[in-house]
């Protein structure tokens, strides 16, 4: 079965991941059987990291009691998430990272050239950072420290459960310290993997895919922080130089994603704290990770391809209106179905538990309080997070108006029904009791349990309505 390996470096590579999971929970078309997230981030206590990895364990937690086939037209979580056998949270631990830069390369053992070269290599405020919450915007310390990566245990794991048909994918920064620092590292421990690995051939020569995320927000001004966003557009430049030739052409394709509207985040060097609100320019990674994925082997093979992305009309607040129809096709559908089906469990399921389609399922009140509804729930309060985030961060993504107890075919931001209006409302073709109406008509007993009747039954029902009405 074909596996997506997807490591995603640093707190962007997590914040994209977020994204992807959102996109491939309602269905978004992604033709992989399952996707490997790989975590790679020295700041364990890193608050994007921990929102990420709870996001996808309630997703695993959803996606355990769902079976997928011709028989079953659910298409929310359809593809599975795993992980690496040994891995805590989806992470590849990074050894050493908790201590001072200086300690790491035993600077005070080091004879008096070697100090010398290190003290021209490395600054004093190098040598004395603390990596506890990461690099800070200072991949020459992440490309030492990160260097280890083929000795890691999390290494071993992903090169031995690699096989022929497996795809990898790498999400990083280019502007920081962790993505800008780890990206061409891994990349030269998979194109170069020790011939003692099983699969060293295999990953030589496997399909990779990248993105490589340019300056899209900035931090606020701090004389105490190591962070300062003065440096990010000349550490992108140098960058770049050095992706043309030492790392583009080891990527069979290569994504490269920015904006020019940059908004300033709170100046977190890391920890609990870091939490910073979704962005567009993460929902659109996540969309370049499932294009890759979609991408034929053909279409892989040959002169290594690199893509951007555009938007048909500029706004600084995007809607689908605003997406080239090739976009907006693979988008519509399965995102409003999804956003429907939450709004229905948010706002109406609860009282309707007596109608036809809950008998037909065998739908009673314990289903609420069960393991599954539960981490459903969960995950759902997440998504609306993350909703809510990316429509008032800058560049902001509105797509709907996220109004519970509104009437819900008029919530898609800037597309209204057909059929609507007040002619519709007196008629009962234009108001909630509708998604009840199509519930009832679609349920059929089935001889599944009830996590699988259930998907199924609204899958189909919310995927009926957005058809009819839009």
């Amino acid at each position: 079965m074909a596996k997506t390996y997807i490591f995603a470096i640093g707190g962007t590579g997590s914040r994209v991941l977020k994204s992807l999971a959102f996109l491939l929970s309602s269905g978004v078309e992604c033709n992989t059987d399952s996707i490997i997230p790989i975590i790679i981030d020295p700041d364990d206590a890193n608050g994007d990291v921990s929102r990420t990895v709870d996001v996808l364990k309630q997703y695993q937690e959803i996606r355990k009691k769902l079976k997928f086939s011709d028989a079953h037209p659910n298409q929310f979580f359809k593809v599975k998430v795993d992980s690496l056998p040994e891995s805590t949270n989806f992470k590849l631990r990074v050894e050493d990272s908790s201590v001072r830069f200086k300690e790491y390369i035993d600077y005070s053992n080091l004879d008096r050239k070697n100090k010398a070269l290190a003290s021209i290599l490395f600054s004093e405020n190098n040598l004395n950072a603390d990596m506890e919450v990461g690099f800070k915007g200072n991949p020459n310390i992440g490309s030492v420290v990160l260097n280890q990566f083929q000795n890691s245990q999390g290494f071993q794991d992903f090169a031995s459960s690699f096989v022929e048909g497996d795809r990898i994918f790498i999400i990083s920064s280019i502007f920081g310290g962790t993505g800008a620092a780890g990206f061409p590292l891994l990349l030269k421990n998979i194109r170069s993997a020790s011939e003692e690995l099983a699969s060293w051939q295999l990953l030589r020569n496997a399909p990779v895919g990248a993105i490589s995320v340019l300056p899209y927000f900035g931090v606020k001004n701090d004389a105490d922080s190591e962070i300062d966003r003065s440096t990010f557009i000349s550490k992108t430049k140098a960058a770049l130089q050095y992706y043309l030739k030492g790392v583009n052409k080891s990527v069979n394709q290569m994504y490269y994603i920015a904006d020019k509207i940059m908004n300033d985040y709170e100046n977190n060097e890391g920890g609990t704290v870091q939490k910073n609100k979704a962005h567009l320019m993460e929902f659109l990674s996540g969309l370049a990770v499932i294009d890759f994925i979609n991408t034929s082997s053909e279409n892989l093979e040959g002169e290594n391809k690199v893509k951007e992305f555009g938007i048909e009309t500029e706004s600084s607040n995007l809607t689908f209106t605003n997406f080239y129809s090739s976009t907006k096709s693979k988008l519509f559908k399965p995102l409003s179905s999804y956003y429907y089906f939450r709004y229905y469990l948010k706002n109406m399921l609860s009282s309707n538990l007596e109608m036809k389609f809950a008998k037909e399922i065998d739908l009673k009140k314990d289903f609420l309080t069960s393991d599954f509804y539960l981490a459903l729930d969960k995950f759902n309060n997440h998504y609306w997070d993350w909703l809510k985030e990316l429509s008032e961060n800058e560049r902001g993504l509105s797509l709907y108006t996220l109004k519970d107890g509104e009437n819900v075919f008029h919530s898609i931001t800037g597309i209204e029904p057909k059929g609507g209006g007040i002619l519709g409302m007196l008629k009962g073709k234009d108001n909630n009791n509708r998604l009840t109406a199509q519930l009832n008509k679609n349920a059929k007993k089935h001889n599944e349990n009830i996590e699988n009747n259930f998907m199924n039954l609204f899958y189909k029902s919310m995927s009926n309505v957005i058809e009819e009405k839009y």
